[in-house]
């Protein structure tokens, strides 16, 4: 979905264009929004800096900072993505994505709220792309909520990223199972998706 030139993460963004800023978390905090933040650049540092300069942040704090990475967390003046979302009964669902001020985001909701949501987002005038669309029924799920559960923290965790940023023991002992339950839940779980996504693009 493209941001609105006006908010804070689409100018710094637009900015840095080959820059990817994800917000890993966030919540609302009064007036504002508290949230924590990941930079991945050739300079992080540089982009951290314009964040932390930016008029719309606020009590910015640095994390960590490495060769291509940098985590912080601070308060933003800007809660209309938490505002949207609310006002059409879906919670907000991390990690969400900013690069070139393109944001890119999933949800997951019933038939009812999927079509309620894309009515309300096109009633903004914002221009979007609906990217990928899986749909499951609870009799023949895609997941078990085992490997959903694996899946999900070793997304959050880095485990698929290229290098990894978290090793198998880690990410076991993170879930308190041994490396090869760890393994071979995330093995079947990442099969299955693999599988679907590719029987939906054939």
């Amino acid at each position: 979905m493209t941001l609105p030139d006006d908010v804070w993460v689409s100018e710094v963004s637009r900015s840095f264009s080959d820059a990817t800023l994800r917000l890993l978390t966030g919540v609302p905090k009064g007036d504002r929004a508290l949230e924590l933040g990941e930079v991945r650049a050739e300079s992080p540092e540089s982009v951290t800096d314009a964040i932390q300069e930016h008029a719309d942040i606020f009590k910015y704090d640095q994390l960590y900072v490495g060769d291509r990475r940098a985590i912080g967390q601070y308060e933003a003046d800007e809660k209309s993505l938490y505002e949207f979302l609310w006002a059409s009964s879906l919670p907000p669902e991390f990690q969400i994505l900013v690069e070139n001020g393109e944001m890119e985001f999933g949800l997951t909701a019933t038939r009812d709220q999927f079509e309620a949501f894309g009515s309300a987002l096109d009633d903004t005038g914002r221009q979007y792309d609906l990217l990928t669309l899986v749909h499951t029924d609870e009799e023949d799920a895609l997941l078990t909520d085992r490997q959903r559960e694996y899946l999900t923290v070793a997304y959050r965790r880095g485990y698929f990223e290229v290098p990894r940023e978290c090793t198998l023991a880690e990410l076991a002992a993170t879930l308190g199972v041994d490396k090869s339950s760890a393994s071979g839940t995330i093995r079947r779980g990442a099969g299955r998706i693999i599988g679907q996504f590719i029987v939906s693009c054939e």
